[in-house]
């Protein structure tokens, strides 16, 4: 076979939850992060609306690239990186989480061998490097290979597969201070800006894995029930919504957040299917088709703080571990939390399921004029 004039690297394309993207060893990509970037947006055919150049999807949603390595720190067995790319942007952000992508770290760590399975179930605690953040992640792994197949269903993706168990640990102020980055569990944000009228709107900056600012969608002028295609297409609400989410930013004390993929704006109205609320998510400039898993760990825990921009709309049962249903344009998203016995406002632990699958394996090829294949993470 002739040698090929681009640099092959090693990569297994996986769904996780409702996202999807190329996962890499860090060993096999650049050592230097500012290539190690190029590389990636070469991969994913960013920037270009269509990323026809590339394995993007085209949405944000399928344009995150996940990079696993051994864990370095006692008890943790993975370190996780989560970068997230835009189609249009040369932009490879790797501030935020991403626990939909998280669900597929564990299957690739056993599809490449960097962990060995443990039993029927195997249990491998996960470090998430942008954040800090810690979770228990558990899969099926009988005859000592992951299974995909199974009956556990999410909203957001097709068919049904096998379950994959997180368990987040301690997720409060994952990018801002604290869970309540402006020390008020409720705010009220004045904004201003070019084609709309001056509005006031309250809100609830919250960060339990992921930073949101939380409000209702009547205050705004929109039921809260609206398509994902009619969200996307409302401009004079999205012009407002990027204006307060500029605003509320510097109010969390996450400076001009202008190029930053957060905070996610969530639009939350009652509940109409037997949740306990619904929602509407920008992230932060598109609608999600459902929710993420760190939004949705967040929204949940918004529910249950008193005086927050849910309380009165939210049906929450009365528990130290209750399961919040939370609704979304595709379905529900339910995550079971613990709280403190004797603060209750704390979240300890957030647990839900997601599932995950291999979709190809092989060699994602970048021009050598990008990188030329030395200097690599591993060498």
């Amino acid at each position: 076979m002739p040698a090929s004039t681009q640099t092959a690297v090693p990569c297994i394309l996986m769904r996780g939850g409702t996202s999807r993207g190329p996962f890499f060893r860090e060993a096999d990509l650049p050592a230097d992060i500012a290539t190690r970037d190029r590389v990636l947006l070469a991969v994913m055919g960013s920037p270009d609306a269509r990323q026809i150049n590339g394995l993007g999807g085209a949405h944000p949603l399928t344009s995150k690239v996940g990079i696993v390595r051994p864990g370095r720190e006692p008890g943790v067995d993975l370190d996780f990186l989560f970068a997230q790319l835009q189609p249009a942007r040369d932009t490879v952000d790797t501030t935020p989480n991403c626990g939909n992508m998280l669900a597929a770290v564990v299957p690739f760590a056993l599809e490449t061998g960097m962990v060995a399975p443990r039993g029927e179930t195997s249990t491998f605690r996960v470090l998430t490097l942008n954040t800090g953040m810690a979770a228990d992640i558990t899969v099926r792994t009988p005859g000592g290979a992951v299974e995909y197949e199974g009956e556990a269903r999410i909203d957001g993706a097709p068919g049904t597969a096998a379950p994959v168990d997180i368990a987040f640990l301690d997720t409060a102020g994952s990018v801002c201070s604290g869970l309540l980055p402006t020390g008020r569990v409720r705010d009220t944000i004045a904004v201003e800006g070019e084609g709309f009228a001056p509005f006031s709107v309250d809100v609830t900056c919250i960060d339990n894995g992921m930073p949101l600012v939380i409000f209702h969608a009547a205050a705004l002028g929109r039921t809260g029930y609206e398509s994902v295609a009619d969200l996307n297409a409302d401009t004079e609400l999205k012009t407002k919504v990027e204006a307060l989410r500029l605003k509320a930013a510097l109010a969390m004390g996450l400076g001009d957040v202008s190029a930053a993929n957060y905070p996610k704006m969530t639009l939350i109205a009652p509940p109409r299917a037997g949740g306990a609320i619904s929602t509407r998510s920008f992230i932060p400039h598109v609608c999600h088709d459902a929710i993420g898993v760190l939004a949705a760990v967040t929204v949940a825990t918004a529910c249950v703080l008193p005086g927050s921009v849910c309380e009165g709309l939210a049906t929450v049962p009365e528990s130290l571990t209750p399961t919040v249903s939370v609704e979304h344009p595709t379905g529900e998203f339910s995550v079971t939390l613990e709280r403190d016995a004797e603060d209750p406002t704390r979240v300890h632990k957030a647990a839900l399921l997601r599932t995950a699958r291999a979709l190809m394996r092989g060699e994602a090829l970048v021009p050598r004029s990008v990188w030329d294949g030395a200097g690599t993470a591993g060498a």
